[in-house]
């Protein structure tokens, strides 16, 4: 009984505390509070008595006296010996008794006594620190008191408030932020806006932790810290207090504040950044702050991802690879988007997060959603979200449109489908023609529908490329140095040079695919276009069977221009009897003879390689199939992984190359074999050194050079040593890393390409295939026709509303004339438009950020409805998932630091008690006393 509540440290050094509120000041986020001072012995001192509590036994009282000043006797001598708290400040040994009390109290919740001494004690300094540089505020912050802090927070000129804001948000103290958030400070707003660097420019201490600087980072405000520490219900009590985060400049900006910041401190600069980065692609911010959540986090994501390849220059381990934080960042955003989806519950949710708002952004032709959210996270690579379920289902839905019943058959049945299509393209191509809104039509005009029509296109394409070369599978009938002619008078090239019924349909393929690719350049931008491999692939592939046939066709032209001149003699029956001259000679010769540039040898050339990259184009559609798109997507991994190889590959490659060549070059005709003595011999030796195919014969010389024949043995050996062991088994483990990739997440990887493939025939048009397309349809001209008269409509309408604008600028400039306009009236209306200009793009970038609490005026749409109820799930989910997490931990806290509370509360109430009861004994005893003193007056 006679160990009073006080049992908490002394501000200079004592008691126990391992435990207790030195403990639970560590959890605090700057690491720096450190427990009291143990004694000599290693033990903690023994406490003193807080103020207001008196012991009821007398007996204990000198112990306590004694116990007292053994404490303060070796509290002195520690500070003698070690400084006061080794390296911290000295404001401990500067307090007073009293102000040690009044430190304790609040520590330890000790309500009663801080409530009178706040009341009696009018010389009591509440602005006063422990060895830490707390204040009482600090400290009952730190310990969750939220009695004291309401009794602190009425106090006049209480100083690092700020402080104890950030503080209060770091530990996740709901209520005790909503009773600092009411003091006066706070009541503008400001305070909310301003960073702790932005209050120490001002000399205040606001924010400050001590007089050396801030618990929290410079610029962490508190709006950053509450998003920082997922706090939901902190980040929402901020943000009706008006708290935003300010979206960080451009990298690349070049702006006055930018360049003193960086000038003044880049570290800080860039610290500040990825702070502000932090608490904008928290959860609880983006969840809270957004109208559009889901666009919001795309955009940031995307944003961080390209900042995370930017910003490199801290990439060094000490500074904690800001790269990582940023790509980190990055991923936070893209789950944040994928937990909405997973939570939605019917089609109607997954539609408005998919589709976006969907009375703003209408939906396409035809009725099919336009699933623009989903562009968008395609777009930004945010796979997971892409492969979920929920958006699977419903790409799967609009797969099969108007052919629901297909879904569920065998592939037996779809692939006599595909087969059937194939066959009948023809027909089916005159059906879209002259009945486009037919039921067939509509058939046609489904996604899967047109995959298996231009599927089937570029399977006849491909037959047909193969059958253009069933001729010569055997062996060509003609040998390089023979001719071959259909009657006299005709020259060889006109033979060779003209095309078949088997090309020329061919031509035919490659202009629809051309017609088809130009159609998708103007539907896309050519920055879209580009920016896709596949149409690339395209592109390259086109053009080169482009310039083939157009080589071709030179050729052919120049052999008709010569036989035009043979056909215009009537007297030339037989070429093989008269001596034509060189211009038509050329044209009769056998292959051996013709000139290596010539037009049909560039021809074919090139046409052989469109061929291989026409068969490399079936790789596009692989992805379809859940067998072969994995081993598709490994493959593309793959090529990338030979490209970053090449680099190194090609250094040391033209290192030994222009190295042996200058070792060999002299001795051209004086070796075994040509190898080296030439750039070309030295190019064709190592590179199939590679494979094992050059021989070790190359580096020798046919005369007693021995020092040459010695270095170029050595350096054969360090190439094949180099290439071979070292640099080709890189690449092997490059390439099985990247297939690891690939197979560890091999779902979500091949869901990813096969949405991707699937989204290119959402779109409306490309309906008929290649070469069908070449036809103008009737729809397509009905389309046209609109599109001129939309065109013509808004090109009158631009000339009408010019010449509107120009009558209201005469008759201003006539009202100047007469002063009927004032100048003031102007230029301000010039300065205002010049500022609504200037901030138009901030404005829009922000513009999704907006926090509409109240908005009455405008009843909220049911693209908002929908989010809203998601956004509750979402933060009910979060808040389950953190209890969960912290099993229970800050509870049981909360619970002891309201049991210390209650037993100050109760003792206080309990010594009140013995005071009332002693003076109760005291009373009774004089009335006890005296009664026998008026008896015996009355005797």
């Amino acid at each position: 009984m006679n160990q009073s509540p006080a049992f908490g440290p002394r501000r200079g050094g004592s008691p126990r505390v391992a435990a207790g509120a030195g403990a639970r000041r560590n959890e605090s986020q700057d690491y720096l509070l450190m427990d009291s001072e143990l004694g000599d012995d290693g033990y903690p001192q023994p406490p003193l008595l807080p103020y207001g509590y008196y012991p009821s036994f007398r007996g204990s009282d000198n112990r306590l006296a004694h116990r007292r000043q053994t404490v303060l006797r070796e509290k002195g001598r520690r500070l003698a010996n070690r400084g006061p708290a080794y390296m911290f400040n000295d404001h401990s040994t500067s307090l007073s008794i009293e102000e040690e009390r009044f430190l304790d109290a609040a520590e330890y919740g000790n309500i009663p006594v801080v409530r009178k001494m706040l009341e009696e004690c009018l010389s009591l300094n509440v602005n006063c620190v422990d060895y830490m540089g707390q204040n009482a505020l600090q400290l009952a912050v730190a310990n969750e008191h939220l009695e004291i802090t309401e009794l602190l927070l009425k106090k006049e000129n209480l100083s690092r408030v700020g402080d104890a804001l950030l503080l209060a948000i770091s530990k996740g103290y709901v209520r005790i932020v909503e009773a600092i958030l009411s003091h006066p400070a706070f009541a503008e707003g400001k305070r909310l806006a301003t960073s702790p660097s932005q209050s120490e420019l001002q000399q205040d201490d606001f924010y400050a932790y001590d007089e050396d600087g801030t618990r929290f980072s410079h610029d962490v405000t508190p709006i950053i810290l509450a998003a920082h520490c997922q706090e939901f219900e902190i980040v929402h009590t901020l943000l009706r207090k008006g708290a935003r985060i300010e979206r960080p400049h451009d990298y690349f900006c070049k702006c006055s504040e930018c360049n003193q910041k960086q000038k003044h401190d880049s570290f800080s600069h860039s610290r500040s950044r990825i702070n502000a980065y932090k608490g904008l692609a928290s959860p609880a911010y983006l969840s809270l702050s957004s109208e559009d959540p889901v666009m919001t986090a795309l955009e940031l994501s995307n944003e961080l991802a390209v900042l995370a390849n930017i910003e490199k220059e801290f990439k060094v381990e000490k500074w904690r690879y800001r790269k990582n934080d940023y790509k980190k960042l990055s991923m936070q955003c893209k789950d944040f988007v994928v937990g909405l989806l997973d939570l939605c519950r019917n089609t109607e949710e997954v539609e408005a997060i998919l589709n976006g708002d969907v009375e703003v952004h209408h939906s396409g032709d035809h009725g099919r959603p336009n699933l623009s959210r989903l562009k968008l996270a395609i777009k930004y690579e945010v796979k997971k979200f892409v492969a979920h379920p929920n958006c699977q289902q419903q790409l799967l839905s609009i797969w099969y449109e108007n052919l629901s019943g297909l879904r569920q058959q065998t592939m037996a049945v779809k692939f006599l489908v595909v087969l059937a299509v194939a066959i009948g393209l023809p027909f089916l191509a005159l059906i879209y023609w002259f009945a486009p809104c037919s039921k067939m039509g509509k058939i046609m005009r489904g996604p899967f529908m047109k995959f298996v029509a231009h599927a089937a296109s570029f399977t006849i394409f491909l037959g047909l490329l193969v059958m253009n070369a069933a001729d010569r599978f055997e062996g060509t009938k003609l040998l390089p140095n023979e001719t071959s002619t259909d009657n006299a008078k005709q020259l060889f090239r006109m033979k060779t040079s003209s095309f078949s019924w088997m090309e020329m349909l061919i031509i035919s393929w490659v202009i629809g695919m051309i017609w088809a690719e130009c159609k998708e350049i103007w539907t896309q931008g050519p920055k879209e276009y580009l920016f896709e491999l596949w149409n690339m692939l395209d592109f390259g592939m086109l053009a080169i069977f482009a310039a083939s046939f157009i080589a071709r066709f030179m050729a052919f032209w120049h052999a008709s221009k010569a036989q035009s001149i043979i056909d215009a003699n009537d007297t030339l029956k037989d070429l093989t009897k008269v001596t034509l001259g060189d211009n038509v000679k050329y044209y009769n010769l056998a292959r051996i003879k013709w000139d290596p540039s010539d037009p049909q040898i560039i021809s074919e050339g090139l046409y052989a390689i469109a061929v291989v990259l026409s068969f490399s184009r079936i790789a596009y559609i692989l992805p379809a199939n859940e067998s072969f798109g994995p081993l598709q997507i490994s493959l593309g991994r793959t090529v990338k992984d030979i490209f970053k190889f090449m680099v190194i590959f090609i250094m040391v490659f033209v290192a030994f190359m222009i190295g042996m060549f200058n070792l060999y070059s002299y001795y051209i005709g004086a070796k075994q074999n040509e190898a080296f003595t030439t750039v070309e011999e030295s190019f064709k030796t190592l590179f199939w050194a590679i494979f094992g195919l050059s021989e070790v014969k190359s580096v020798v010389i046919n005369y007693n050079h021995k020092f040459i024949e010695n270095i170029g043995y050595v350096l054969y050996g360090v190439y094949n040593v180099t290439m071979v062991i070292v640099l080709l088994n890189m690449l092997i483990a490059m390439i099985n890393s990247s297939f690891q990739e690939i197979e560890d997440d091999a779902d979500v990887e091949w869901k990813f390409a096969r949405a991707k493939l699937w989204f290119s025939y959402f779109e409306e048009g490309r309906t008929l295939p290649v070469p069908f397309n070449l036809v103008p349809s009737p729809k397509s001209l009905f389309y046209l026709l609109l599109r001129l008269k939309k065109w013509i409509s808004e090109l009158f309408q631009g000339h009408k509303k010019g010449f509107q604008e120009d009558a209201e600028m005469n008759k201003r400039n006539e009202e100047k004339k007469f002063g009927i306009l004032g100048s003031h009236e102007d230029l301000s209306k010039l300065s205002l438009d010049k500022k609504q200009f200037g901030h138009s793009k901030q404005s829009s970038i922000r513009s999704s950020e907006d926090f509409h609490l109240n908005s009455f005026n405008n009843p909220p749409r049911q693209y908002q409805k929908i989010m809203k109820r998601l956004i509750k799930r979402y933060v009910l989910q979060a808040q389950i998932d953190k209890e969960s997490d912290e099993v229970n931990e800050g509870e049981l806290k909360e619970i002891k630091q309201d049991i210390s509370s209650l037993r100050y509360e109760l003792l206080e109430e309990k010594s009140q008690n013995s005071e009332d009861l002693a003076e109760l004994i005291r009373k009774l005893g004089e009335k006890l006393s005296m009664r026998p003193n008026q008896e015996e007056s009355n005797r």
